[in-house]
């Protein structure tokens, strides 16, 4: 009797050990099922988090990248230029900029839907101000060189140009004819064309600020002659303009054996500003305005319309 019970004792015993040792077991699995669980949602929330993150940092990176959408947002076009007698210039007594450059860059501006601001900037230091975002175009009758071509992005050409020798009207025949320039002090803009070409043909060069500079220096005797585009010679120099005892000649560029200058606008490196302008100046060469405007700065020989 008593070997009965202590049998039935041990059965249930055992009995109550396998159905612990079950359940232990399956709350195990079911503790791993939840910690790989958690695991899981922790990574894909972490993956989630990762993708709308780059997704964001595209679309900031985008916006940054884009000059179009930096000069819309600011509300503002800011062009460097000079003082450039037909293309930039103020006429006496009135603050506001006219001419070809800053008539075609008040429309261009306006097919943006923002405001024009001008900005005169030394010349030796465009792509600095470009890079600085100091600016946002160069539009000055800039020529395109291989310098300023690989400095900037640059639009399609608007204008040919050539450069030319400026000198007092009272000694023209010392000037006319000449196929060099050594031994002659010549004012030139630091930087530009004129300063290559007067190089080219071994002039000792007095580089100013400007083209209106260039020809300060001659007017006042402190330079022999001024190597400028022909644009501003023949708007600035001779009777009824404001440098009377000034005359030009020679075309330098043919003087070196090289072609015609072309003009071109100029923006920073990759600015998708180069296209909305190329649209713009398409759309207003279709419809007259470029040729109306070059017309009333006596430029209409020298527009490219096409």
């Amino acid at each position: 009797m008593k070997k009965k019970a202590l049998s039935l004792v041990l059965a249930l015993v055992l009995a109550l050990s396998m159905a612990a040792g079950g359940n232990n077991a399956s709350s195990g699995t079911d503790n791993n099922q939840d910690t790989s669980e958690t695991s899981s949602q922790t990574v894909d929330s972490s993956q989630a988090s990762e993708t709308q993150s780059e997704e964001s940092g595209a679309e900031e990176e985008t916006a940054e990248e884009s000059d179009l959408a930096y000069v819309q947002d600011k509300g503002t076009l800011v062009v460097g230029i000079t003082y450039f007698d037909p293309m930039d210039y103020k006429e006496e007594g009135s603050d506001e900029w006219i001419g070809f450059d800053a008539d075609m860059a008040k429309a261009f501006a306006e097919s943006l839907g923002v405001d024009v601001e001008f900005i005169e900037i030394t010349w030796d230091y465009k792509v600095e101000e470009l890079d600085s975002k100091s600016i946002d175009a160069v539009w000055n009758g800039m020529t395109l060189t291989d310098e300023v071509k690989s400095a900037m992005a640059t639009s399609t050409p608007y204008c040919t140009n050539y450069q030319v020798l400026v000198y007092p009207g009272d000694k023209a025949a010392d000037f006319e004819g000449l196929t060099t320039l050594e031994g002659l002090n010549i004012a030139v803009e630091s930087g530009s064309a004129g300063e290559d070409a007067a190089v080219a043909l071994n002039a000792a060069t007095v580089p100013v600020q400007s083209q209106a500079n260039a020809l300060m220096e001659v007017s006042a005797g402190t330079a022999d002659a001024a190597v400028i585009d022909v644009l501003m010679a023949a708007a600035m120099t001779g009777e009824g303009t404001s440098y009377e005892g000034l005359s030009y000649s020679l075309n330098l560029n043919e003087a070196q054996g090289l072609e015609s200058e072309e003009y071109g606008v100029g923006f920073r490196k990759g600015s998708d500003l180069v296209e909305a302008f190329n649209e713009c100046w398409a759309e207003k060469s279709a419809d007259g305005t470029v040729e109306e405007v070059a017309a009333t700065y006596g430029l209409q020989d020298a527009v490219i319309l096409e």
